[in-house]
């Protein structure tokens, strides 16, 4: 696995070879436009000599094969003067190699060789860089000069290549030490930029690895000026926030639950124990088999639901929202239980508004409505009445669940939906609640982007709401007021 300070090293790594691939790109480049400018200065000169003797034809009085060549004509003042200013060495030969002429700074020696005369009859135009006596380079330019098909002069054009030379050793000096410091400066910027950004992790680092459940209550403190470090500690600080929240439902769960199966344990242990201290009859040990039944039946009651709270994720049940159409979803919720209210002789009925279809999952919200309907109905005195209802609101419907029980007190009603709790006569009614139906009823709701309240008042009995997003498609309902409750309200 690569660290950081690695990958840190190699980026500079790879800008130094960069940067040494751009000095010699542009070392390279500069001597190719360098050598161009000359070739083209030589070729510049070249061509205004053609020009000034195309002028004046009597600079080169070429004489005849059988009399001696002339080897230093001079022109006149003045296109001497204008030559002297333009070229630098120039010399006009013959076809067959002799010497006509010379600019006044220009040596005679050394002549055209026999082999560069014949690649120039051929080539017309060459270049080709020498050392001087002196050991400067020089380069030079041999161009031949045709007219009506025949070659009538060579031109050489010859410059010293000592200032060119010059300018490419002071660039390359400069190339190595503008390079070598860039290097140097980008070298130690990465390993100072390593330092900045590896210490403050390193620190978090050790900060959470030295961490224990001990002190979870704790937080990483980063002192940098940095904002993306800073937005780093306060991610791990929300982190550990987090799951200090997860680890203190959990260990809190846990000791409920402990605490809830201990009593019905407890009591299935003192019983055995107490019918094992003597004989007894099949009677006495049918009651005994029938008191541990009930214990059974109420570790079962409570192991339901603690299953179920098993299944959710990240404490949320994992909903697979689709569009759902609540009144056939109800009418089959409540055909189910109308046998258990009709046995507790209890009236439970449907009062449903036309609403839009909800974004909903059918196994999940059946489980909830359940557990209201469940409460309701265990709640509810013989005679009694459960009416579930359905309004449409303005961007969720909202489903009923409204009883004639005994009511809850308005101290209780903001602790309803935690788990494990219950009203002292909640217990007194039923001894075999766990306290796990309406907090699993919230996880539910709150899953689909719900919410649930209650209003209640005692003697009077209970009403439940769920509201549940709506799903529209093509047609939208007209939003509606809901409807006042005259109870105390609770979420």
């Amino acid at each position: 696995m690569t660290s950081l300070r690695n990958l840190i090293s190699r980026f500079a790594l790879m800008l130094m070879a960069w940067l040494m691939g751009f000095s010699a790109l542009v070392y390279l480049a500069s001597e190719t436009l360098l050598h161009r400018f000359v070739d083209g200065r030589l070729l510049a000169l070249a061509d205004t000599l053609a020009e000034i003797i195309d002028h004046h034809p009597d600079i080169l009085n070429i004489p005849p094969p059988d009399q001696a060549p002339l080897v230093n004509i001079t022109p006149d003042a003045k296109n001497q003067q204008e030559i002297h200013g333009i070229l630098h060495f120039l010399r006009v030969f013959s076809p067959d190699g002799r010497l006509l002429w010379k600019s006044p700074n220009a040596s005679a020696l050394p002549l055209i060789s026999p082999a560069m005369l014949h690649r120039v009859l051929i080539e017309r135009t060459v270049y080709e860089t020498v050392a001087m006596p002196d050991g400067t380079p020089s380069r030079r330019l041999f161009v031949s000069v045709t007219r009506e098909g025949a070659v009538r002069y060579v031109l050489q054009a010859e410059t010293s290549l000592l200032h060119y030379q010059t300018a490419m050793s002071e660039l390359l000096i400069l190339l190595i030490v503008s390079s070598g410091a860039t290097l140097l400066v980008t070298w130690l910027g990465s390993l100072w930029l390593a330092k900045k950004v590896l210490t403050p992790i390193e620190a978090l680092c050790t900060g959470a690895e030295t961490m224990s459940e001990a002190d979870l209550g704790k937080r990483l403190a980063l002192d940098s000026p940095y904002l993306e470090f800073r937005r780093l500690t306060q991610a791990v600080n929300s982190v550990l926030d987090q799951f200090q929240r997860n680890s203190e439902t959990q260990r809190n769960f846990c000791e409920i639950a402990a605490h809830e199966m201990k009593t019905p344990l407890t009591i299935l242990r003192g019983t055995l124990e107490v019918a094992l201290l003597k004989a007894r009859t099949a009677e006495e040990y049918r009651e005994v088999l029938l008191s541990n039944l009930e214990q059974v039946d109420r570790l079962i009651a409570l192991t339901r639901p603690l299953l179920t709270l098993a299944k959710f994720t990240s404490s949320k049940p994992p909903v697979q929202l689709a569009p759902l159409a609540l009144e056939p979803f109800l009418h089959e919720i409540v055909q189910e239980l109308t046998l258990l209210a009709h046995d507790r002789q209890i009236a439970l009925s449907l009062d449903l508004q036309p609403v839009p279809p909800i974004l909903g999952d059918a196994q999940w919200l059946k489980q909830a409505m359940i557990n209201l309907l469940d409460n309701a109905l265990r709640y509810t005195p013989p005679g009694g009445t459960v009416t579930v209802r359905t309004r449409a609101e303005e961007r969720t419907v909202a489903i009923e669940v409204e009883d004639t029980g005994h009511g809850i007190e308005p101290e209780h009603l903001p602790h309803l939906f935690e788990r494990f709790y219950r009203t002292e006569w909640a217990r007194a009614k039923d001894a075999a609640g766990t306290g796990l139906g309406l907090p699993i009823v919230k996880e539910i709701v709150e899953a689909h982007g719900g919410t649930i309240s209650v209003a209640s008042r005692v003697g009077q009995g209970s009403v439940f709401t769920l509201r549940i997003p709506a799903y529209f498609d093509q047609t939208r309902l007209a939003p509606t007021q809901a409807a006042h409750s005259p109870f105390p309200t609770t979420t």
